[in-house]
């Protein structure tokens, strides 16, 4: 992890998809894809599919550790919002993994999603 703990622009123009949630199914012809945008540890961007019309984010990440806040806009109408945690991992072949816990706001229980970067 030492390149990631070295790059300060680690995520910078990267993308995501997400393959696993346990707060919902996802959709695999429609999962939610993320796009990341990084400058000096600050983190923001935006997702959308699957069961979200628009979300986005803003954080930090100090090495192999993001930590965000997220609002999204739901296709049934409702908003939410929430904290999450997420670990950089390395796959084979060099691409990255997000393996995220998240809490949404008002609600105890903590979900795990995982995303995948995508070309």
């Amino acid at each position: 992890m030492n390149d990631v703990a070295n790059d300060k622009d680690l995520l910078n123009g990267r993308r995501f998809v997400m393959v696993s949630s346990t707060a919902s199914s996802v959709d695999p012809a429609d999962p939610t894809r993320f796009e990341y945008e990084e400058s000096g540890g600050v983190i923001w961007g935006s997702y959308a599919g699957d069961t979200v019309v628009h979300g986005h984010f803003v954080g930090t990440r100090d090495a192999d550790r993001i930590e965000l806040s997220y609002v999204h806009l739901l296709k049934n109408g409702e908003r939410a919002g929430g904290q999450s945690s997420s670990r950089i991992e390395t796959m084979p072949g060099g691409g990255l993994r997000l393996v995220e816990e998240f809490q949404f706001a008002g609600d105890d229980a903590t979900h795990v999603s995982v995303c995948a970067e995508i070309p």
